[in-house]
């Protein structure tokens, strides 16, 4: 991220600057009782260069104002009484998946030292950059062409919590009218007001007499936050007042016109190729660009659309990385937010959401993994009132898979209930679930679940899809990048184990045979056959490799006593050449010639590291041409992927993860990145305690509590 965006407000660094976290900072002093309290807003201050700060500024000083409310006057006063400098604060035109009046914080801020974007009275930067053209050459302006495609592919606006092809919207040749919340800013300093709305919507039934008139209602307004200028009395037969979750980008490209006030929406229109008719006067009028029903004289350049996009989106804002403590470029953001978007948007289909058979001590994380609703999550113990509430409040129904029969999600959606079940991931976390550590990735599959292969898994859909991908494409290149970076970052499921010392193979080929806890659903669903304990497995393995080093390493649940599988150590003794109990599962697979598993994880992590591995059972990776099978044979698998197709679908579409830093979705490098660095996300004293309640309880034979 070039450090050009931290001083892109137009202050320059003075010689009363500090260092704080290796960054120069001001003061900015804040008057206002009611400037943002959000540690989010204040870091991106931080970050571009601003330290918040009480008292009266010195010469060099700078008052910081949020924008034109009432509550930035005092400040605005101040600046007047002193030689502080005046910076108004905004959020930017990128703002985050959810508008703010639901708490979620900005990844953008205007920070104007001029005046403000929407404030036509006097100009701001923004105006300054677009008069002048400052800073406008030809990478920037390829940028803004770029910036302006991939926005509409992926359907961002300054907040999108519905992805494209997921709302509702009328069919296409209406006139686009759009409302705006009342009280709003931007409208006042616009030089507007409530009645100008009206005569919006009186031009453009009388400039468009043939066409359907919709009016599309402000989200703040759809979720009860605001209220907007326009309802149901205020419409004529045929007419529309848009009041579906919907994508906007698909709602402006029906639009045979777009009529605003001052709507950053009619700036898209303009992006979506439309006819805009302004009735304010906001940051893109006045360039010769809208069809404007007010003049503002000053603006008398006239810059390509590409120009002015690289003004507003490019040079005037900061941008703020989600989950990495730093500065970001747009494109950053634009990728940041097409994610987000994706994981945390609302699903219009549904009301909200229920969760069956998740452990107290699950709940908060898992929330964290969930979309916006209109209501709030619910957990229920029953899968008979989940079903009932999922199917009378429209909410889709999750089961924890283990927890809940098969039977119930047929149950579930026989009864016309959309649900799904989930498990944790594949690289889940520094610990183990056992022991209460908070889960960094979950797997929601709306088919069946991964381990169970007598039915259909979301996980298999996305393998025999994945075969189908170019292997020279960037989605293989991509998991290939992962692999090598897992590999590298040495990295597993659980990353538990210390390093030990292994006695040397005397030239022989080293097996590695992990042990499983028997119990488990992976082993009851997917080692349906005679190997389906560990000794069997420790017997079969050793048959098959009667001259190999064999390694065994019990699992850590069974070696902790929270599960069952112990094998006798002497039968452990007799088939093994080394019992590897605390060692790392990394290390061993440096060690090891082949796996033989019945259906664990680590023969996945052993494919990853180029190690072959034998399956008796069929765990998700087996039957793909990529291990040698020994189990039954699944008749659905018949695509053969090569290994980074299986990655891409295992590890990159299937999972879904939570940074344990920011708490926030994330991609999978940045999951790989946090495992590396050990950080977990641990519950709180009460969880904690329970952990050891668990462990001693465990230690005298006693698991009634699972």
């Amino acid at each position: 991220m070039p450090r050009a965006h931290a001083t892109g407000h137009g202050w320059r660094r003075s010689a009363c600057s500090t260092m704080a976290d290796g960054i120069a900072v001001r003061p900015l002093h804040v008057f206002a009782p009611g400037f943002p309290q959000d540690p989010q807003i204040r870091r991106i201050l931080r970050l571009a260069g601003w330290r918040i700060t009480l008292g009266l500024p010195g010469r060099r000083g700078a008052i910081g104002v949020w924008g034109r409310k009432p509550m930035s006057a005092p400040g605005r006063r101040m600046a007047g009484l002193t030689d502080a400098g005046l910076l108004t604060i905004e959020d930017g035109f990128l703002r985050s998946v959810h508008p703010g009046v639901t708490g979620e914080a900005p990844l953008s801020l205007i920070l104007d030292a001029e005046g403000i974007y929407y404030d036509a009275s006097r100009r701001s930067r923004l105006e300054r950059l677009i008069q002048t053209g400052e800073g406008l050459d030809d990478t920037v302006l390829a940028r803004a062409r770029a910036g302006i495609a991939r926005l509409r592919e992926a359907g961002l606006s300054k907040y999108t919590p519905v992805a494209r092809g997921t709302g509702w919207v009328p069919e296409a040749g209406y006139v686009l009218v759009i409302d705006q919340t009342a009280g709003d800013a931007s409208i006042g300093y616009g030089a507007a007001s409530g009645e100008t709305f009206r005569d919006m919507l009186a031009s453009a039934r009388a400039e468009n007499p043939s066409s359907r008139i919709v009016i599309r209602t402000h989200p703040d307004v759809l979720a009860g936050k605001k209220t907007g200028h326009f309802s149901p009395a205020d419409l004529r037969p045929g007419d529309l007042l848009h009041t579906e979750a919907s994508n906007p980008w698909e709602l402006l490209e029906g639009a045979s016109a777009v009529y605003t006030v001052t709507s950053q929406l009619g700036f898209e229109g303009l992006i979506a190729g439309k006819r805009v008719r302004v009735f304010g006067l906001p940051f893109y009028a006045g360039w010769g660009l809208t069809e404007d029903a007010q003049p503002i004289p000053r603006r008398v350049a006239r810059p390509s659309l590409e120009a002015v996009f690289a003004a507003a989106y490019l040079l005037y804002p900061v941008y703020a990385d989600p989950w990495r403590d730093r500065l970001a470029s747009f494109e950053e953001t634009v990728e940041a937010l097409t994610f987000l978007s994706a994981r945390r948007g609302t699903d219009p289909a549904h009301r909200g959401e229920v969760y069956v058979g998740f452990h107290p001590w699950k709940r908060v994380n898992t929330l964290r993994y969930g979309r916006r609703y209109p209501l709030p999550a619910a957990f229920e113990s029953d899968p008979g009132d989940a079903i009932a509430r999922g199917r009378a409040e429209g909410r889709r129904v999750w089961f924890w898979a283990s927890k809940v029969a098969p039977a119930v999600l047929d149950r579930a959606k026989a009864e016309g209930v959309t649900a799904g079940s989930v498990e944790d991931g594949f690289l889940r976390s520094v610990g183990l679930g056992a022991n209460l550590i908070d889960a960094g990735s979950l797997v929601f599959d709306d088919l069946g679940i991964y381990y169970d292969p007598s039915r259909p898994s979301r996980l298999e859909t996305l393998i025999a899809e994945a075969a189908l991908l170019d292997p020279a494409g960037p989605e293989c290149a991509r998991a290939a990048a992962l692999r090598g970076q897992i590999v590298a970052a040495r990295v597993t499921k659980y990353n538990v184990g210390r390093t030990e010392t292994l006695p040397a193979a005397g030239g022989r080929p080293v097996v590695l045979v992990p042990g499983q806890v028997e119990d488990d659903a992976s082993i009851e669903r997917g080692a349906a056959g005679t190997v389906c304990t560990n000794l069997a497995l420790l017997q079969a393995a050793r048959a098959g490799n009667p001259h190999a080093f064999l390694i065994y390493k019990p699992h850590p649940d069974v070696e902790a006593g929270l599960r069952k599988g112990k094998v006798p150590d002497a039968e452990a003794a007799r088939l093994a050449d080394h019992i590897a109990r605390d060692a790392s599962a990394v290390d061993l697979l440096d060690r090891t010639d082949r796996l033989w598993t019945m259906t664990s994880l680590m023969g996945f992590e052993a494919l990853l590291r180029g190690i072959p591995v034998t399956c008796l059972g069929q765990p998700f990776y087996a039957g793909w041409g990529l291990t040698d099978d020994h189990g039954p044979a699944c008749p659905r698998r018949t695509s053969r992927p090569k290994l980074d197709h299986l990655v891409h679908a295992v590890l990159i579409a299937y999972p879904s993860y939570v940074d344990p830093v920011s708490g926030l979705p994330c991609p999978p490098e940045l999951a790989v990145e946090r495992l590396a660095a050990g950080h977990v996300r641990k519950g709180g004293p009460g969880q904690r305690l329970v952990s050891k309640a668990q462990g001693m309880m465990a230690a005298l034979g006693l698991v009634w509590w699972r």
